[in-house]
């Protein structure tokens, strides 16, 4: 029995190539009688990814997180929510607490990095379709570490946000109209991450965290 799958991410060469990897995977299996795979669908925005997930109930999405109308994890939250049935792959260059733990909480079954070879894609997609969890190496490791308590890196995934916007030069007023916060929240916020991080201000905060790769700046 096939395992169907929607692409979803906004290169077309990025889809193009997914796509002709997994159908020479398709052929080579077809020979040896092995379960394949079947792409049946590609999305280039997160609300394409969502109605082709309404339409053809695959059972994996094989999501990047930066596209565009609706990011990857939104997209993940929305599709899990209606549609627990369906898993979702996240394949994607990123592999900061900024990004990782947004896909996890939104319900990403797995989280694999673009470097990933086809071997181990084709299994992880295979895992994904049995609700089994798949992770990139680099990946385990930070969630390994937050789990842990390890280090001052734990975040949430609401200070991560507010620690974003510190470092897009917002000011405390900017963040709660950009979070739906009131300006005394977001200061607690900001006490819980100095303290955390073992900063004293804004600037060596958001040194600190792109250093130990928390957030980045090209988002």
């Amino acid at each position: 029995m096939s395992v169907r799958i929607v692409l979803a991410d906004d290169h077309l060469v990025v889809r193009r190539g997914l796509r002709a990897m997994l159908e020479d995977e398709e052929d080579e299996e077809d020979e040896e009688d092995e379960e394949d795979v079947e792409v049946v669908g590609e999305a280039g925005t997160g609300a394409e990814a969502l109605d082709l997930v309404e339409r053809l109930a695959p059972d994996v999405v094989l999501m990047d997180l930066r596209m565009p109308d609706v990011d990857g994890a939104t997209a993940t939250a929305r599709a899990r929510r209606r549609h627990p049935e369906v898993h979702v792959l996240v394949l994607t260059t990123y592999d900061t607490d900024a990004d990782i733990v947004p896909a996890i909480e939104a319900g990403a079954t797995g989280y694999l990095l673009k470097d990933t070879g086809r071997d181990a894609l084709l299994h992880a997609l295979r895992a994904a379709a049995a609700g089994e969890s798949v992770v990139a190496p680099r990946v385990a490791a930070r969630l390994m570490d937050r789990m842990r308590g390890s280090g001052d890196e734990a975040l949430s995934a609401r200070e991560i946000e507010v620690l974003e916007l510190v470092a897009a030069g917002c000011a405390n007023k900017e963040i709660a109209a950009t979070l739906q916060l009131s300006q005394a929240t977001v200061k607690t916020h900001l006490l819980h991450i100095f303290a955390k991080l073992g900063t004293d201000d804004r600037t060596e905060t958001v040194t600190t965290a792109l250093r130990r790769g928390i957030i980045r700046l090209d988002r």
